[in-house]
Order: C-alpha cells, then structure tokens, then sequence
C-alpha cells in the first residue's frame, strides 16, 4: 500500500474519530458544556501521557517553546467550548460544517500573521465558503443565531490554534503537544467544572470517556496521516466528517439538515475541493520548475 493510501485511510479513520466524539457528547444530553469539555480532554490528557513516557519525551515541551504551546492551548479550549455549545444546540452536521470553516480562516490568519500571501484562487475559496456559510446559518438576528454564532466562533479559534501549529512545526513532538493542549484544558476548565458541576449518570459518563478516547483516536489518526502524505494531497478525506455527522444526525437523533443547509455543505465542500485542486497543480508546477533546474544546474557541473 502505498503512502498516500495510507494517510486517505488513516484520515477516514481520524474523521470517524471525530464524528463519533461529536455525537456521543450531544448523546450525553444535559450537562454544562464546560464539564463536557473538561472530561474529553481528561482522557485525551491521559492517552496523551502514556505515549509521552513511552517515548521518554518532555511533558511540557521545550523552554524556548513556552509562549506557542501555551497560546496554541488557549485558543484551542475557548474553540472546544464553543464547539460543543454549537453541536448541543444544532443538528450536528451544521456544527461540524460550521467548524469545518478553519481552513480558510487559517489562509486569512496565516497572511495576517505569517505574512504568508495569499493567491487568488485562495481567496476566491474564502468568499464561497463565506457564502455556503449563510446558507446553513440563514442568519435571523435571533436568539437562534447564538449557537450558529459559536460553531463560527469554534473555527476561528481553530484556525488561530492551527496557526500556531504551523509556527510551531517539528520543534516538539505531536504527543507533546496533545498532551500540553489537553492538560491545559482539563486545569483550565476543572474550577468552572466545580462551581456549575451536575451530577452525571452511569450513562453520561460512559458517553464523555467515550467521546474522549474518540477524539484521541481522531487527533492521532490526523497527525499521523500527514506524516504519510501532504495536507494538499490527502485533506480533503477530512470532510467524510461532514457525511458521518449527516448519517449519525438522521439515524441516531431524528435531524435531517433542511435543504439551505445541505445547499450550504455542497458549498463549502466546493470550495474546499477547488482549492484541494489548485493547491496540488501549484505543487506540481512547482516540483517541475525545480525538477528543470535540478537537471540543468547538473549539465553545468
């Protein structure tokens, strides 16, 4: 088998990972959206932990590394919260589409802050999935808009999170990271945990560990597949999360997307796909300009 089937394989499996977390954390039903999070990321922390030993790696990263890994941690637990407010309170494939906005939000931030230019088809893209997006949110100004406002929210603290990601590269090793990212929301979110804490049944619980080990298998399943394969070749599988989410919304709660929501999907799914499209015609484009000048700098030596 090669690479590249590896990472669509291991890139399928993450997004059932993260389907499956999604719906097992609306299936737990009425517990604070904070206590939900905390206890996600508690198992993640410890699955986490396990590998960081076993690899006799730093738990918390190096010195120098401080500042990104803390502010990556940050904007990935306010982006959590609001992610699962968002799949509490709408049918689930909107919450995750919703979410699913950060990669173009990531191209904004990444030309903001990384001074990294954006090129034309990129931009284009943002503005369709822009429009996709009102589509699914069909924006009212209502009480009702809240949730939607928190799925959209859940992406750009994404986004923020992933940014720093780039910045931070190969410097500490994903475990690490997932490690640092989850302990930091279990600490973070334990005292908000306590102050509004609801007693939880047997049910819940199994629903809440569950959804954690989901995650975790999601979260390695993604950094793994991108070790086998570019982000460019491969990330577009990621958006099968969008088609489990709509099987589990239909058969498991009885929440069919209306037809301006699905019309929404196919949107921000055209987008992405143009941009999968032009990102990989501009890798090979440019793999030939150095492939050229690779042969010619030879014939001159």
């Amino acid at each position: 088998m090669s690479d590249r089937n590896k990472g669509i394989i291991l890139l399928l499996i993450s997004a059932f990972g993260f389907s499956m977390m999604a719906a097992l954390v609306k299936l737990s039903g009425d517990v604070p959206t904070v206590q939900k999070t905390l206890f996600r990321n508690l198992v993640s922390a410890i699955i986490a932990f396990g590998f960081v030993k076993v690899n006799k790696e730093r738990l918390f990263g190096k010195r120098e590394n401080q500042k990104l890994l803390l502010s990556r941690s940050a904007l990935g637990t306010i982006g959590m919260v609001l992610f699962f407010y968002a799949i509490d309170n709408l049918v689930l494939s909107d919450a995750d589409m919703l979410n699913k906005l950060s990669p173009f939000l990531l191209i904004i931030f990444s030309a903001i802050f990384l001074k990294e230019k954006a090129r034309l088809y990129q931009i284009i893209s943002i503005i369709i999935a822009f429009l996709g997006t009102l589509l699914i949110i069909k924006p009212a100004f209502s009480i009702e808009f809240v949730p939607y406002l928190a799925g959209v929210g859940s992406a750009v603290f994404a986004a923020g999170a992933y940014t720093l990601l780039r910045v931070l590269g190969d410097k500490e090793k994903f475990y690490t990271i997932v490690f640092y990212f989850s302990f930091f929301t279990t600490v973070t979110l334990l005292p908000f945990t306590i102050a509004f804490y609801e007693p939880m049944s047997t049910v819940q619980w199994v629903y809440l560990l569950s959804a954690g080990a989901f995650a975790t298998l999601g979260q390695f399943g993604l950094t793994i597949a991108y070790k086998y394969a570019p982000a460019r070749e491969i990330s577009i599988f990621f958006y099968s999360t969008v088609v489990y989410s709509a099987l589990i919304s239909i058969f498991l709660f009885g929440q069919v997307p209306d037809i301006l929501s699905i019309l929404g999907y196919f949107t921000i799914f055209a987008a992405s796909f143009y941009m999968f499209i032009k990102n990989n015609r501009q890798a090979t484009k440019q793999n030939k300009v150095a492939s050229t000048s690779a042969t010619q700098a030879n014939r001159q030596t």
